[in-house]
């Protein structure tokens, strides 16, 4: 479902939807067997024959299809689409984003707009070294850590409008039971054998290193990088082998291990290398280039047997009497958790799996992921001797660097993608740019003034400036314009009697079958070029018709124009959907077509004929909406306060805000509370998920060794996340005033009981004016870390409700007599409040998601109201808002 759209019941919508189809052209838009049925029902204007050439998805009835598993149909192509599985262990940086879920996402929207059955599954990848060792680092289980990390990264892709069919676990019950099976299989068949291997055994640690858990110097000469992996050479790609390592370390004390013997079954590749080659020979063909040398230069060197056991705890158990003690490796069970999430899909996944005569299968991923996916992956199901559906066509993306150097997860370096959506920047701007900057051939480099430049230049002086243009100058009343309503063509006019239309349809047409060609073709980047031309070509349409004088002098004629021009804009958002679904959505929006509307440019053959006449596309005298620009210029100064915000590893972040905030808090000694604030919004979303996020390698110190009576040492159990943790009061706003470096916020001084008032920044000026703000009760949470934004500290958040598209905000507000301080309360749930609360456990934002204003006003948290002495807390006309 496209965010955004309302879900309402369709027996509410016929009559809005009805309405948006006969604003639209019957000769060009197809519509589903089943819907058409409905309209020839309930629209008279609409015939059976005029119907059966329309095409609509509604993106309730498609969040319906993804509620109800879609399975393969005889006779269609049923594409499934998966994307690399993002690792737990830490928060996804833009490189990881373009790289496997957003390329996916992008083919996978392609898909339902040409009427494919398609089906998009990832999930998190949650078992193996990485995971306990970030589980050690932060003092808790790993399955703490992968709830922890896997509600991180849903948040992040929810936000990017990623539209997965499924987004799953590796750590679900499914992966171990299909994960299983297949070891089985391959084990009856014979594939596997048994070896002795020399590992690296830390003697302090008292355990056999992993992979992960090995660091040291890249033997591959002219690499020497000094903090090569067990597993893999993050600088030159190599894969390795933990004693391959020149000077190894452990990764947790720092000490040199000593090699030590350990039993371990072997994937015998070399075996299988006769079918894995026949595999590659029948579908390489529309695998991308990197992808085939990645995996040619593979089979050069000749496959070895491969390790497919390690000596852990976290992860699939072998299920073998003498290997019970061990797990699977990672890279073994990791890609069969594509098959296990279609498992969690729907329990008839093998109709997806074991269904190669039917079903195409496409992935995405970085390319150190390729070999695992190309020969590995392969191999294992070959390997069963079942009849699995396997990879057809493979799209591999090199690296995306940042600035000066790589993107790097391990050390905090780069935007990642809570960091992202803290700028304020839209969604459909990121998308746009790292889309844009997609390195399909070769490494690109992602920086602040080249993203400058794409949203200025590329989005909001072409295709922002054209849609607009459009849009308004038919908005103006009568007698400048046309009242918002499409224009009717004069009798006998046509494009045949206007040559610059004529060309325009003509290369628009074309620009429609190359875009086709090259998104057939997973050209994705080369895919929303074309579309963007097709902006271009409407912008230097408009000038040389110069309507504006046409409207004056011939009427007729602009009116041609014009009713060609909107069709344009509908062609560009179809065409746009996949990479920017969000400005699909706003520029339906405005030409007030139902938002709950899915559209296609193909009819039920794959025809496009639309395209060739854009001037049928709206019928005459539809109303459309209110023209708003759709994007907002990034100023010089904007630029440079975030290239100052990301630079260096997150650490070094953390120790700059540190810094600041030790410096303020000096200049507050001496200045009165009143120049300080901080916004609610930007306290939650830039700082409280900022500093946790923070932890990573590159900003943690290493910790000590751990000695052989570490376990006596545990910490205490984590209390229970319940809404009692949360420190919520009855606070009086004693003044408010403009942020005086931030124009979106305001900062309040709030007594909630204490000695001195608390300093608050909100983000709601563009919300709530200014004299509204003063001698108001709020409700205040005051146990969350204090944090320094702007040059101001703010010591507390105002909670406020937002309607579904977050272009309302109300307080929330306790009753008139509530004593000021008193703590908020919710029936039933006992206990004290932490005197502050943790933010790396993610206490508050597990709590959030469930705090909502009610059909009523109240103010809720699973149904049970925020409550003070005098009664229940409330919103003022926010009906089942998100409370923040």
């Amino acid at each position: 479902m496209i965010q955004g759209f309302s879900a309402c019941k369709l027996t509410v919508t016929s009559h809005t939807l009805a309405a948006s189809l006969h604003s639209l052209s019957l000769s060009s838009l197809t519509l589903s067997p089943s819907l058409s049925r409905f309209f020839w029902r309930r629209s008279c204007s609409i015939s059976p024959a005029a119907a059966s050439h329309l095409r609509f998805q509604s993106p309730e009835m498609a969040a319906n299809d993804r509620k109800t598993p879609k399975l393969p149909v005889k006779g269609k192509r049923n594409i499934l689409i998966t994307s690399a599985l993002p690792y737990v262990n830490n928060v996804p940086h833009l490189g990881n984003i373009i790289g496997c879920v957003l390329s996916a996402d992008v083919y996978a929207r392609y898909c339902r707009l040409r009427g494919y059955n398609a089906i998009y599954i990832c999930g998190t990848d949650e078992y193996g070294t990485a995971t306990e060792t970030k589980a050690m680092e932060e003092n808790c289980s790993p399955k703490e850590i992968c709830d922890k990390y896997h509600a991180i990264h849903k948040d992040i892709y929810e936000w990017f409008d990623i539209s997965f069919d499924e987004f799953g676990r590796t750590s679900a019950p499914q992966q171990t039971e299909v994960c299983q099976a297949i070891f089985k299989r391959l084990l009856d068949n014979k594939w596997l054998s048994e070896n002795t291997m020399q590992q690296l055994y830390c003697d302090t640690c008292k355990r056999f290193l992993a992979d992960r858990l090995v660091e040291g110097i890249c033997p591959t000469p002219g690499c020497e990088y000094d903090s090569a992996r067990g597993d893999q050479c993050e600088k030159c790609g190599k894969l390795l082998n933990p004693t391959e390592l020149k000077t190894p370390r452990c990764k947790v004390c720092q000490n040199t291990p000593r090699i030590r013997d350990t039993d371990h079954l072997f994937l015998e590749l070399p075996l299988l290398r006769e079918k894995l080659e026949k595999y590659i020979e029948e579908v390489k063909g529309s695998w991308s280039s990197n992808a085939k040398q990645t995996t040619a230069s593979w089979l050069r060197e000749g496959l070895k047997p491969r390790c497919i056991t390690r000596d852990l705890k976290w992860g699939v158990p072998v299920p073998h009497e003498k290997y019970s003690d061990k797990v699977f490796y990672v890279w073994f069970d990791a890609p069969i958790g594509y098959v296990s999430i279609t498992a969690c899909y729907t329990t008839e996944w093998e109709k997806w799996w074991k269904n190669p005569e039917n079903v195409e299968l496409y992935q995405f991923m970085g390319k150190d992921n390729v070999p695992f996916h190309t020969v590995m992956f392969p191999s294992t199901l070959l390997g069963t001797g079942e009849n699995w559906t396997l990879m057809k066509t493979i799209s591999v993306t090199e690296y995306l660097n940042y600035e000066a150097g790589k993107f790097s997860k391990s050390k905090g370096i780069g935007v990642f993608g809570n960091d992202a959506k803290d700028t304020n920047i839209p969604v459909e701007v990121w998308r746009y740019y790292l889309l844009t900057n997609r390195p399909e051939v070769s490494d690109t480099l992602f920086t602040w003034p080249d993203l400058q430049a794409k949203l200025n230049s590329e989005l909001l002086n072409n295709l922002g400036n054209f849609i607009n243009r459009v849009l308004s100058f038919i908005a103006k009343p009568e007698g400048q314009g046309y009242d918002s309503a499409i224009p009717a063509l004069a009798d006998g006019l046509s494009s045949e009697s206007h040559d610059p239309t004529k060309k325009l349809a003509e290369r628009i047409s074309a620009y429609v079958d190359q875009y086709i060609e090259e998104m057939e073709k997973v050209r994705l980047k080369q895919g929303l070029k074309i579309a963007m031309a097709i902006s271009t070509e409407g912008n230097g349409y408009l000038q040389e018709c110069e309507f504006w004088r046409l409207y004056k002098e011939n009427k007729p004629l602009c009116s041609l124009v014009m009713k060609t021009a909107v069709g344009v804009v509908y062609i560009l958002a179809c065409l746009l959907e996949p990479f920017m679904p969000s400005l699909t959505q706003e520029v339906f929006k405005q030409l007030n077509l139902s938002t709950e509307l899915h559209l296609s440019l193909c009819d039920e053959k794959g025809d496009v004929n639309k395209a060739k006449i854009p001037w049928e596309i709206l019928n005459a005298g539809h109303k459309i909406g209110k023209p708003q620009p759709l994007f907002k210029e990034l100023k010089d100064e904007d630029v440079e306060f975030y290239r100052k915000k990301f630079a260096g590893s997150q650490a070094d972040r953390i120790l700059r805000a540190e810094a600041e905030a030790g410096k303020v808090a000096e200049e507050l000694k001496k200045t009165k509370i009143s120049d300080r604030y901080f916004t609610m919004k930007s306290f939650k979303d830039r700082i409280l998920r900022l500093m946790p996020l923070f932890a990573t390698d590159g900003g943690k110190k290493k910790s000590s060794s751990k000695s052989s009576n570490d376990g006596k040492n545990k910490a205490a159990p984590e209390p229970e996340i319940t809404i009692s943790r949360l420190d919520i009061r009855v606070g009086l706003i004693k003044k408010a005033q403009k942020h005086p470096d931030a124009d979106s916020l305001y900062v309040e001084e709030i007594d909630v009981g204490e000695e001195q008032p608390r300093t608050v920044v909100s983000g709601l000026v563009k919300y709530i004016p200014l004299e509204e703000m003063q001698n108001r009760k709020v409700c205040v949470l005051c146990n969350l870390k204090p944090a320094t934004m702007r040059g101001i500290k703010s010591q507390a958040m105002v909670l406020a409700a937002s309607n579904s598209d977050h272009t309302k905000v109300e307080l929330v507000e306790p009753p008139s007599s509530a004593k000021v301080g008193e703590r908020v309360t919710f029936p039933g749930f006992e206990g004290n409040p932490d005197e502050l609360l943790n933010p790396k456990k993610k206490v508050w934002e597990t709590l959030q998601v469930d705090l909502q204003s009610n059909g009523e006003l109240v103010a809720c948290y699973k149904d049970v109201p925020l409550t003070t002495s005098a009664g229940v807390c409330k919103v003022s006309s926010i009906q089942n808002g998100s409370i923040r």
